[in-house]
């Protein structure tokens, strides 16, 4: 009986071993399902814009070449979320071309997204957006969980091309009734703890069409099947879409409900829509041309990377009104307006119109083709903005066929700042072909080397965007934008004497008038101030007092007749101190003296003093004016500066001939 005990006894002990092992192995086995699984991060495209994922922080994975210019950022460290997450994060420095990990993190929206060229991408600017991003190194911060999976705002998510886990949406269905797909409107409204991981499939042909198929009923308290989000019924806003049966509904599209992962209130639908389209640069503001070769040397191939390097201009620029406008003239044996400076408000519609030109064939006649934009391009008919510069920027294929250097001297003359690209250029052996050697230094603005580009191929070409974009927006070095009409500081001084007489001062002030008038006033142009002295002298009006050609005009009709001695050498002092000392220091500085007798004073040092002062001096006799005289007070040399006509009525014959030479003297300095 003992025995038997003790056997009992052992077999409990033997079973009570067994399921304490096995209880451990079960709590081992339990401990290892409940680990928290390693995190994986979702990878995107290059194309995905932070406002379609609805996460508000997040670490992704960028592919390589998101460089590329289609890939469109806004702003400068802060981007508004219409941004490419990837193209950003190289803009800022975080990523390079190669792709890599990186940490993205919402924040509230701004006004005023400042675009900037960095690491190879042109950010554009955006007057405003509802939401905004940054992105920094893909580095885990201890005791945040980022998701392993990103929920997207657009049904057809970037990521399900790849397989990605997203996550979609479900209603609960009723017990008799059948489920219907859930709009992504009511998606929005939904909490994440309601939300259930699936893998989306890729649409099929049936999915894109019309037809739609209902899911199963399902039991109180379960979540309806899978759903086709690329099927026509999951949200209602596509419905009217001219893409909505195409399986690539963009819920970016202007006019659609949904923008920026969340809703948009019709008030401010109009906005939104404005926003999208940048306003342009307002650093660069400036009005193009480009001058491109159509010629038949240049090929088709050689046409096709032209008009390539012009659309990668205008992305690089940013175009729009508030910014640079640009527009295009091909030549051959003529040239013609492909389209002008108010055709195309923005970078994306140029691109569009530059893949639509074809070449014309022909010779390379530039000089031609500069002549055309000097007569024809830059008016305000052609969207000419006036206050903007003007640059026209030439490329020529080799060499050109015709002579550019007197129609270049005409368009720089009228403000025209002309840079010339010569791709493929004569060597030695070809230079025995040219019609006129040194043909870029003969056109360009200034030979300092700023507006001339030689590029040894065209398969090179490319790398000249960035360079010729950062001079053309320069506007500070943009020297022909000055002209002889339009920076100036011009002082008459008038004799106001006894022997004038009342009828002949009027005379003097038509004449006075008959100049200021060729001339383009404001503040920032040309500026007249006039002074009138007989034994005295009075400033009737300085430089800083009238602003417009309008204003100046009635200024100069109000002056009134003083009468008096002459003292010519006391007004020339007078006019120096009182009016040419308050001429701006980048303005020239012009002296306009008219007179009908001999001065009572000396005139030799007043006249010296304005000579050394920088004062170019025109001296203008009538009637009874000494020639000596007006030879002393006249800028060297006197021939060109000193004029005399025997009557009053004969100044106005003088007015061409004292403008043509004032442009003259003007465009003859050195353009070095």
């Amino acid at each position: 009986m003992g025995i038997v005990v003790l056997t009992m006894k052992a077999s409990v002990i033997e079973m009570f071993l067994v399921l304490l092992v096995t209880g451990i192995h079960s709590n081992k086995e339990m401990t290892k399902k409940t680990k928290r699984p390693k995190f994986t991060v979702p990878q995107i495209n290059c194309d995905v814009k932070a406002g379609k994922i609805i996460n508000p922080e997040f670490v992704v994975k960028c592919p390589a070449g998101c460089q590329d210019p289609k890939y469109h950022v806004y702003g400068t460290d802060v981007y508004a979320s219409y941004s490419s997450v990837c193209a950003a994060a190289v803009h800022s420095g975080t990523l390079d071309n190669s792709g890599g990990r990186i940490l993205v993190r919402k924040v509230a929206g701004q006004s005023g997204y400042k675009g900037s060229y960095s690491n190879g991408v042109q950010s554009l600017s955006l007057s405003r957006w509802r939401e905004s991003f940054i992105v920094s190194e893909g580095k885990l911060q201890k005791g945040v969980t980022y998701p392993s999976a990103l929920t997207y705002s657009s049904a057809k998510s970037p990521a399900a091309k790849a397989g990605e886990t997203t996550k979609t949406y479900q209603k609960p269905s009723v017990p008799g009734t059948t489920a219907q797909p859930v709009t992504l409107l009511q998606v929005l409204g939904i909490t994440p703890a309601e939300a259930t991981h699936t893998t989306l499939p890729k649409p099929s042909p049936s999915a894109a069409g019309p037809t739609t198929s209902s899911p199963r009923p399902q039991p109180v308290g379960q979540r309806s099947q899978e759903l086709d989000l690329w099927s026509t019924t999951t949200y209602t806003s596509s419905q009217n879409s001219p893409r909505a049966n195409s399986g690539e509904t963009d819920l970016w599209k202007p006019g659609l409900v949904l923008l920026d992962a969340g809703f948009v209130p019709k008030e401010e639908l109009s906005t939104q829509s404005v926003d999208l389209i940048s306003q342009g640069d307002p650093n660069c503001k400036v009005d193009l041309s480009f001058l491109i070769d159509g010629s038949a040397s240049i090929g088709k191939r050689r046409f096709r990377i032209q008009k390539q390097f012009l659309a990668d201009i205008a992305q690089a620029l940013d175009i729009g009104p508030a910014g640079p406008l640009m527009g295009v003239v091909q030549y051959g044996d003529n040239p013609a307006t492909q389209f002008n400076l108010k055709t195309h408000m923005n970078s994306q519609d140029l691109k569009t119109a530059l893949e639509k030109i074809t070449q014309r064939g022909g010779l390379s006649n530039v000089g031609r083709a500069i002549s055309f934009v000097t007569k024809n391009f830059f008016s305000k008919a052609n969207g000419n903005r006036g206050g903007a510069p003007n640059v026209a920027v030439v490329i020529v294929d080799g060499w050109p066929t015709d002579k550019v250097e007197d129609a270049s001297r005409l368009a720089r003359e009228s403000g025209i700042n002309i840079f010339f690209i010569t791709v493929e250029g004569a060597v030695e052996n070809e230079k025995q072909y040219m019609m006129e050697p040194n043909f870029a230094n003969k056109a360009v603005c200034r030979t300092n080397g700023f507006y001339s580009l030689s590029v040894q191929s065209w398969f090179s070409l490319r790398k000249s965007v960035q360079p010729l974009v950062k001079r053309v927006c320069d506007t500070d070095r943009l020297a022909c934008s000055k002209t002889c009409f339009n920076s100036a500081d011009i002082g008459f001084v008038i004799d106001g004497s006894s022997s004038v007489g009342t009828g002949n001062f009027r005379t003097v002030l038509q004449f006075v008038a008959n100049i200021s008038k060729e001339f383009e006033i404001s503040d920032t142009d040309t500026r007249i101030g006039a002074v009138q002295y007989t034994y005295e002298q009075r400033l009737e009006f300085g430089f800083e007092v009238y602003g417009t050609k309008s204003d100046i005009l009635n200024a100069i009709k109000r002056v009134g007749y003083w009468s008096g001695g002459t003292s010519t050498g006391a007004a020339i002092n007078y006019a120096l101190e009182q009016l040419f000392k308050k001429s701006k220091p980048n303005k020239r500085k012009l002296m306009i003296l008219i007179t009908d007798g001999r001065s009572y004073d000396d005139i030799r040092i007043p006249a010296m003093a304005a000579h050394h002062k920088g004062v170019i001096t025109y001296a203008i006799g009538v009637a009874w004016a000494a020639q000596d005289e007006l030879e002393i007070i006249a800028t060297h040399p006197a021939k060109d500066h000193a004029f005399f006509v025997d009557e009053f009525d004969k100044l106005y014959k003088l007015v061409p001939t004292v403008i043509q030479n004032i442009c003259t003297e003007f465009n003859s300095r050195p353009r070095n």
